[in-house]
């Protein structure tokens, strides 16, 4: 009897910590690596270990990497009060000892739950249990959580977020809220104080354009969810971030197809979440996720997405405004053909009304820096000539001479 009243006085302790909004996280876009796109279910301590350690061995901490997710299958049961525990068998030592171990590496330790009654897994879910699964998350150290919208059928989304925002809040310790809706129920118009980061879409696969049907549901390629985020630049900023999922870079794409999927994911501001086997993945797959030119782009402080500004014949270019006057610029490439590329800056005046920036071309100078062979191309005073091989970009920042 006396550990339920504990219980009950922790709950209402929690409860009387009142409305409070999502800490002040993410000011910059999130960047990790999750368990789900290469392991899906089959994951468990050591594995999870391994990859901390690869992403340290292998640069990407350097690099910004900082949240180690694990996703879907590492639940066991609920006790007689209904607090969640791992899988024994999958996780023996518990999940405080490897939150333990990541943060041991200089990393933060994220977890996977979902607002309805089990995970698409079939797991336990946390609807119910919000304010137990939130303290028990905080006394393991989990420094993130994505919460998945399978089995949630009754429930109003924006109220189920809102209630584990609240039980986060509640803990006591800062942890980043991975709103993972599928963007069925437009979360960018609501979830700005509630998450720091909401899909904006279905989930992702290795394909660079195409749809997976899954009967009731659709995975979708690169280029398909790129075209999805069409007008929900506005909604995003520093703490909260459209999310287009995790980056399939290393998986099954051509190199071609990395470099460019990483690029847009960079230009629109998008967390930056791998989901990649780091531990075997290929040199050019960990040089393409470690670019820290094209990472800077992404990680700019000023928190503005890119846009399309202009696309003709499977050429598209995108822009994005950056901090002191700078600006990115990416030619993007969808066609199975290389694209010649002749651009007179000089004609060209990008204006953008979102972020109160122009270019002005034919009053200002720009130096123009390539950010994928690291090299200068000269000013925007000469008309920049280059070939975008098929399914790639050519990414640029220019800089005010």
């Amino acid at each position: 009897m006396r550990h339920i009243g504990l219980t009950i006085l922790a709950a209402l302790l929690f409860l009387a910590a009142g409305a409070q909004k999502a800490p002040k996280l993410a000011q910059t876009p999130p960047m990790g690596w999750n368990s789900w796109n290469i392991y899906a279910c089959d994951i468990n301590e050591k594995l999870v270990k391994e990859v901390a350690k690869a992403m340290v061995d292998r640069g990407l901490k350097d690099a910004g990497y900082e949240y180690v997710v694990i996703d879907d299958c590492w639940h066991g049961e609920r006790d007689s009060l209904g607090f969640i525990s791992a899988d024994p068998e999958k996780f023996p030592s518990g999940i405080k000892a490897l939150a333990d171990y990541v943060h041991s590496l200089g990393l933060k330790f994220g977890i996977y739950s979902d607002a309805g009654w089990e995970t698409c897994g079939g797991h336990p879910g946390s609807r119910g249990h919000e304010y137990q699964d939130a303290m028990k998350y905080a006394e393991w150290g989990v420094d993130y959580l994505k919460y998945d919208w399978c089995n949630t059928e009754g429930l109003a989304a924006e109220g189920a977020y809102l209630t584990m925002r609240e039980a986060l809040a509640a803990s006591g310790r800062p942890i980043l809220l991975s709103i993972c809706e599928w963007g069925d129920n437009d979360p960018w118009l609501w979830a700005q104080d509630i998450g720091h980061m909401w899909r904006t879409t279905g989930d992702i696969y290795d394909e660079f354009y195409g749809e997976l049907d899954h009967g009731t549901w659709s995975s979708w390629g690169i280029l398909n969810i790129l075209d999805m985020q069409e007008g929900l630049r506005e909604y995003a900023g520093p703490g909260h971030w459209n999310d287009p999922d995790m980056m399939e870079v290393g998986n099954a794409m051509s190199v071609n197809e990395d470099r460019a999927h990483f690029s847009m994911w960079c230009m629109i501001a998008a967390p930056l979440i791998a989901g990649t086997d780091i531990q075997n993945a290929t040199e050019e797959a960990v040089e393409i996720l470690t670019n820290e030119e094209a990472i800077a782009v992404n990680q700019d402080k000023l928190g503005i997405q890119g846009f399309k500004h202009s696309a003709a014949d499977s050429l598209e270019i995108w822009y994005k405004p950056l901090a002191d006057g700078d600006w990115a610029v990416c030619f993007l490439n969808r066609d199975a053909a290389d694209k010649e590329v002749n651009y007179n800056w000089k004609e060209i005046d990008v204006v953008d009304d979102f972020a109160n920036r122009e270019t002005k071309f034919n009053k200002n100078e720009y130096e123009i820096r390539d950010l994928w062979k690291h090299k200068n191309l000269g000013t925007t005073e000469k008309t920049l000539n280059a070939v975008v091989p098929s399914h790639d970009v050519l990414m640029l920042r220019l800089s005010m001479k």
